[in-house]
Formats: C-alpha cells, structure tokens, sequence
C-alpha cells in the first residue's frame, strides 16, 4: 500500500495551481477523448466547475471569456475543443509586455526640484512685461526656499540670480536687478509657523480630551 503513494514532487506541474489537481486530470483526460462530440461536452462541464471554484470572477467583465482562456492554458493549447470566443494565441499570452520609459531627469541643482523648470519653461514663453517680471521673482523666491531648505545657512540673492539664469539658458536674468528676494528668515518663517500652529492644534485636543475623561471620572 506504502508504495502507491504519490508525492507532489513526482507529479506533473499544475499550469494553474488555483484550480487543484483534480480540475487538471479532468482537462488531461478530455484531451484524451477520440470524438470532438465527447470533447466538447467535457470541455463545458469543466468550464461550469471551474466558474463554482472561482465565483469571484461572476463579477469581472467577460467572465466566460476569462474562463475558457484558462482552460485552454491548463490544456497547454493542445486540445480541440469549441470555445465561444475562440482559441487564444499562445504567443499572444505569453508575449511581454513593453518597457514602460520613465522620464529620465537628472537637474544640475536636484535641491531645485524638477518642477522649477517647468515654472522657468512657462516663464520664458511670456511675453516680456510686468506680468513676467513679477513671475521671474516669484520663482526666484521659491528657488530660495528650495535652497534653505536644502542649506540651512542663508544664501545670497546673487547666487540664485546665476542659478535661474543658468537653468534658463541666459533668458530669464535678474543678476543686474536692484530689487531683492524675501529675506531668509521670513521665508522660513512660514514653515516654523504652520509646524507651531499645527502642535498647538494637538495640544489643545489632548487638552480637550483630557477634560472630557475627567468629567466622566467624576460622573461615575
């Protein structure tokens, strides 16, 4: 009796190990079948147990479709049988899929970030005038703070005047301008502002909920 045990290790791959082993021989066992009659009446009763395994596929789009795929893959594409939608390609469903291409940036000044050229781009299609002027600063102003905050210590406005009129190949240039960029300190001001209020804000919830436990104590 010891030796007609049969260890997984001895049997045949499962093309799709979902289904178990059993489903697997009634499909070895239809490809058996001399008549394409008793061919196709197997291949439609497995396709139905199959659906009673996988009952979460009622609910995908061509569920019949997915299922008689699958049964044509566990039959390793030799089986001739009648399928509604046809017998899939093998090549199709095995070809692999296109290299996705991931833009590739790779800025000189990466504490910048990527969308700064973006803004410097925009900037440089306007037409000269206010409008623009005030746009080059504002986006001075931001590469500052990308730079504090990249750098701690403060940064001169000469060195972010050479940096934008580098990342815009000499067409946006402000290193002749006499106006300045926002302090370093206001600029990081903002930051300090929004982390002491959004603290307080936890503080005083903490509060809240500690008066309420306490209220309760003494209820009870």
């Amino acid at each position: 009796m010891i030796d007609d045990l049969e260890y997984n290790t001895e049997r045949e791959h499962l093309i799709i190990p979902e289904y178990g082993r059993h489903l697997q021989k009634m499909i070895n066992h239809a490809k058996t079948r001399e008549t394409k009659e008793e061919r196709n009446k197997l291949a439609k009763a497995i396709i139905s147990v199959m659906g009673n395994i996988q009952p979460h596929l009622r609910d995908v789009p061509d569920f019949q479709h997915k299922l008689w795929d699958q049964f044509f893959i566990m039959a390793d594409f030799d089986i001739d049988a009648d399928s509604p939608y046809g017998m899939p390609s093998k090549e199709e469903l095995q070809a692999r899929p296109e290299m996705l291409e991931y833009p590739q940036n790779h800025p000189k000044y990466r504490f910048y970030g990527n969308n700064i050229k973006t803004m410097i781009d925009v900037a440089v299609s306007w037409e000269e005038g206010d409008l623009k002027e005030a746009l080059k600063f504002t986006i001075a102003n931001h590469m500052k703070k990308c730079f504090l905050n990249w750098n701690k210590d403060t940064v001169e406005d000469a060195v972010i005047f050479n940096h934008l009129f580098e990342l815009s190949n000499g067409k946006l240039d402000l290193k002749d301008s006499d106006e300045t960029l926002s302090d370093s300190t206001s600029l990081m001001r903002t930051k300090s502002k929004y982390s002491n209020s959004k603290s307080s804000l936890n503080k005083k919830s903490n509060n809240s909920n500690k008066k309420k436990y306490s209220n309760n104590r003494k209820r009870y």
